[in-house]
């Protein structure tokens, strides 16, 4: 071989090395792309099923795009890191414990986007979002002064019992919410957390404001209504015997959705389709968003715009919290109308009772009233073996 055809060989090499390294860039990136499209698809398998989601029913063949749209407009809180330490010297951030309150988050989140915004709003990133919208995310930043925050949840669960960084359970979540909201002046939502799998009517009227004003003798404006319904449905798994009554909640024009998951992994149920549950999952460590009072978030990180999730329903823990929202005194007598319809009538076995009155052998009713917090947010478990050893109590259900 000529000393002149070395060189020119070995530039003909580099040039093919360049042109295959080009190939396989360009290759792995087609691939990446058609493997993210061919998950999206495959998420959302061609069945002639509905899929339900806060009430809402969505056929697959002809309103997928719509269908998104309301799965991604649903406000996803997750895990954060780098926020300001909780109580100033506890953690900053709820990686590994936080799962539960962030779900608890989402679900009263959800109530307040019907509330301020209606069902029926969606969330664009291209286009401006009203100024409630804002003050909605404003509510949940993580910061010690925003009203359901992460600091507040921890916090206000030391009262509980749990200490700050131990993983709750939706019961506990529940409490927490309905404490917090007392605090809450903007959107005076009342939360009401039922008790031994019973709905008390009569209770729910007390503090949403059925009642006569004392001095003007006239029906107090209704308190838009937070209910949560925490039960166990099963042993270690949940009783099939449930399964289509635990779906037709989501069927519900009232659904907020369903607090739950797996043990010590909580998820925020939002639908389900056929024998599968549709759920946003907080497991995902972001970076804390700062923003200053009063100003737009960036809300980009605040809405899952992944394949939504989907698991088995006979998969999940039988500890559930149900949930729906109520805005008006019609919408709570609409509610109570389908549930004596789609869940007691039809159902030899109830996942829950729903009763006129207070029953006479349970203590007084006493509306919830702002308690004093005492805790700097420093009550942390010693352990980290100790994390995940909560077990909620619930009663269960006959079967």
């Amino acid at each position: 071989m000529s000393e002149d055809v070395v060189p020119l060989l070995n530039s003909l090499i580099v040039k093919c090395c360049y042109v295959l390294l080009f190939y396989q860039k360009f290759t792995v990136i087609y691939e990446n792309q058609i493997n993210v499209f061919s998950e999206f698809l495959e998420d959302l398998p061609d069945v002639d099923e509905p899929v339900w989601i806060l009430g809402a029913c969505y056929d697959l063949k002809t309103k997928k795009s719509e269908l998104l749209s309301d799965v991604r407009s649903r406000l996803w809180f997750t895990y954060r890191k780098k926020f300001s330490p909780i109580g100033g010297t506890g953690p900053s951030s709820d990686a590994g414990w936080g799962c539960m309150l962030r779900c608890g988050q989402m679900i009263l989140a959800q109530a307040l986007v019907s509330r301020r915004l209606g069902r029926d709003w969606r969330w664009d990133a291209e286009k401006h979002q009203p100024k409630e919208y804002h003050r909605i995310l404003h509510c949940f930043l993580d910061k010690k002064d925003s009203c359901y925050s992460i600091h507040q949840m921890a916090q206000m669960g030391v009262g509980e019992g749990k200490s700050v960084g131990e993983w709750y359970g939706p019961n506990t979540v529940a409490q927490v919410l309905k404490k917090l909201a007392l605090f809450d002046d903007w959107n005076t939502l009342a939360v009401y957390v039922s008790m031994d799998n019973t709905v008390v009517i009569e209770d729910i009227t007390l503090i949403c404001g059925r009642t006569l004003n004392l001095q003007s003798q006239r029906p107090l404006a209704w308190r838009p209504l937070l209910l949560v319904i925490p039960l166990r449905m099963g042993l270690n798994s949940i009783n099939p015997v449930y399964i289509q009554a635990f779906k037709e909640c989501f069927k519900m024009p009232q659904s907020c959705g369903v607090l739950g998951g797996k043990p010590n992994l909580a998820y925020y149920f939002i639908g389900f389709i056929d024998d599968e549950l549709i759920y946003l999952d907080p497991h995902t460590t972001q970076q804390a968003v700062d923003t200053d009072s009063g100003s737009a978030v960036d809300d980009q990180s605040y809405h899952c715009q992944r394949t939504p999730h989907r698991m088995k329903i006979t998969s999940l823990d039988p500890s559930v919290a149900l949930g729906f929202f109520c805005k008006s005194e019609e919408d709570f007598d609409s509610w109570c109308d389908l549930v004596q319809q789609e869940l007691l009538k039809k159902r030899n076995l109830r996942m829950f009772e729903l009763v006129e009155k207070h029953p006479s052998h349970w203590p007084p009713f006493v509306p919830p009233t702002k308690p004093e917090v005492q805790t700097t947010g420093a009550e942390f478990i010693e352990s980290p073996d100790k994390l995940f050893e909560s077990e909620e109590e619930f009663e269960i259900l006959n079967v």
